[in-house]
């Protein structure tokens, strides 16, 4: 699966909905556009307006006919709907590379695959790579139609990247063959769970795994200012026997290899259906002791080979039918206040999320580069060496 590093910054994250404040950073300057069939006017444009409107710009991309993604399994947040939705709707192609990806490979493919046509022409990122996505310059600034609805902490100032759609660290569990699932981070110790507990991925490089950590570090006494508690606190999993050093796939759940999942809320949630045609009961619960929550964020490349292409994919995600897409695959897209309040959000994928308890609290960027240099030290030696 998918993994990359995302955090956000200090605010309230409500059961429904995901408000959280963030600041921008990095230059303004997005560098010189690609030259794919949309030309110079698409690769410098920052709006729909520049390019003459909605449907100058939907021209324009329907000339150049393919998207690049990168990055995008079809069963994270609903991407393969998605994708075909896309291609439906305006007769593009999507070519869509690595989809098991993180998003340090998408930052390697931008500057790799430089003035090639196959390089990619939209991120989907952590928010960490995309804030040192922007200090590279690889980031093309463009604000969509529905801008003034992504609230202002989840995006950056001038458009180099925001927020898409985000959730919760949860515990998936394959009732099926565990008699009894865990619902807090505490029971992940209980020894009935021996040779059990799966991350997805290494924290290292994954936001879901670095994610779990941090919910880990809260729900043993951790802070925001010390995620430290967390890799204290899987260093225990580990002694009793219960770390399963496996990363999670929907191969390794359905296999059993993984029969409990820590996991973004939306990732174990979206298997339970398929899950269930194979007999599988697959449960999710979102740890009360150890909330925590995160987005991930859309951008665009400054050296797209579709420049046109990549602003329409950036108009279909932010609009209604993309943000429901997402809400459809059990993620919280980030327009969702707005659209409840419009009451354009579809109310039955709405009552379809998780349950969440309480509230969560989001780093800042200081918090989370000082978290992330505290894992990088420490998890390889006392974890996974």
């Amino acid at each position: 699966m998918r993994s990359t590093p995302t955090l956000r910054t200090a605010t309230v994250l409500a059961a429904a909905t995901l408000v959280l404040s963030a600041c921008g950073g990095g230059s303004d300057d997005s560098g010189s556009g690609g030259g794919g069939g949309g030309g110079s006017d698409a690769a410098s444009a920052r709006s729909a307006e520049d390019l003459g409107g909605m449907d100058a710009l939907v021209e324009a991309a329907k000339a150049e006919g393919e998207l690049n993604v990168i990055a995008l399994p079809p069963d994270w947040a609903n991407y393969g709907e998605i994708i075909s939705a896309f291609e439906e709707e305006y007769g593009i192609t999507v070519n869509s590379a690595s989809p098991d990806g993180s998003s340090q490979d998408e930052l390697n493919a931008v500057e790799s695959q430089r003035g090639q046509d196959r390089a990619p022409d939209v991120l989907d990122l952590g928010t960490a790579f995309a804030r040192q996505a922007q200090a590279q310059d690889f980031l093309a600034p463009y604000q969509v139609e529905t801008w003034d609805e992504i609230p202002e902490g989840q995006k950056d100032p001038d458009g180099h990247w925001y927020n898409d759609y985000g959730g919760y660290i949860s515990i998936g569990c394959n009732a099926t063959v565990i008699t009894e699932c865990p619902t807090s981070m505490a029971d992940l110790l209980d020894p009935q769970y021996a040779g059990q507990v799966a991350l997805n991925g290494n924290p290292t490089q994954a936001a879901a795994a670095f994610s779990g950590v941090w919910a880990a570090s809260l729900a043993n006494g951790g802070s925001l200012d010390d995620i430290g508690p967390g890799i204290d606190f899987f260093a225990q999993v580990k002694e009793v026997g219960n770390f399963n050093p496996v990363e999670i796939t929907p191969a390794t759940i359905q296999s059993g290899e993984t029969p409990l999942a820590i996991d973004w809320d939306y990732l174990n949630a979206g298997l339970t259906d398929e899950l269930a045609e194979q007999g599988v009961d697959w449960q999710v619960a979102v740890p009360s002791d150890g909330l925590f929550g995160g987005y991930y964020s859309q951008a665009i490349s400054a050296y797209a080979p579709h420049p046109a292409a990549a602003r329409l994919w950036q108009e279909f995600l932010y609009s209604d039918r993309g943000q429901n897409l997402y809400l459809a695959g059990g993620a919280r897209p980030v327009r969702l206040p707005a659209m409840q309040e419009a009451g354009t959000a579809d109310a039955d994928a709405l009552a379809a999320l998780p349950p969440v308890e309480g509230t969560a609290d989001f780093p800042t960027q200081e918090q989370e580069s000082a978290a992330q240099q505290v894992v990088a030290t420490r998890w390889n030696q006392e974890i996974s060496g």
